[in-house]
Order: C-alpha cells, then sequence, then structure tokens
C-alpha cells in the first residue's frame, strides 16, 4: 500500500524558515505531479505550490518568491522551502500527490498533514 508522511513542521517565529519534506512509500514506478495544499482554521484547504514530474512548478500569488517546492524523483519524495514566514502561513500543511502510479493508479493520494505555526 503506498502512502505519503510528511515532516518538518513546527513553531518559528516571523520572518523565519522551514522546510517541509514528503515522502511517498511503498511500490512506486512514478508520480506526476507533487504539491503541497495548506489549511488554516475556519479556511478551506487551499493548494500552495505544486510540480511537475517534468519540473515545472506553479505557486499561490500569496507565497510566491518566499516558498520554493522542490522534488527527487529518484527518491519520490517532494519538498516545500519556506522562508520569510508570516502568521498568515499558519495552518495544517498536506502533501498530495497525483496520478501515482504502483500496482494500480492513485489518482489523489493525501498525506496526513504536519502543522505549521508562525508566532512571536
Amino acid at each position: 500500500q503506498v502512502r505519503l508522511v510528511e515532516s518538518g513542521g513546527g513553531l518559528v517565529q516571523p520572518g523565519g524558515s522551514l522546510t517541509l519534506a514528503c515522502a511517498a512509500s511503498g511500490v512506486i514506478f512514478s508520480i506526476d505531479a507533487m504539491a503541497w495544499y495548506r489549511q488554516a482554521p475556519g479556511n478551506k484547504r487551499e493548494l500552495v505550490a505544486l510540480i511537475t514530474r517534468a519540473g515545472m512548478t506553479n505557486y499561490a500569488d500569496s507565497v510566491k518568491g518566499r516558498f520554493t517546492i522542490s522534488r527527487a524523483n529518484a527518491k519520490n519524495t517532494v519538498y516545500l522551502q519556506l522562508n520569510t514566514l508570516k502568521p498568515e502561513d499558519t495552518g495544517v500543511y498536506y502533501c498530495n500527490a497525483q496520478g501515482l502510479i504502483s500496482t494500480y493508479r492513485v489518482n489523489d493520494l493525501w498525506g496526513q498533514g504536519t502543522q505549521v505555526t508562525v508566532s512571536s
């Protein structure tokens, strides 16, 4: 069974940095796109950043220039570098994999989430 496991969340002061990682485990042949979403209390889950297998990226306007998404295809791992963090970046960050090919196809897979809190 394939699954996504996130790591790297925590408490950081405004202006600080964090690095999130998400590793896909199980029998995996390929993953089309990997992404990070976040959800703040009372808000809908929103896309933060996405990266295709070829390395094309897309970012939410609110994080452009501050966050960087990257992936290591050989490790089935996606990273999110969060810089110049603001209190409004606080939320649960979820990893997402789209078009995952194992011994079966998984169109949409989610991790359990990791908490990021930006506060002084």
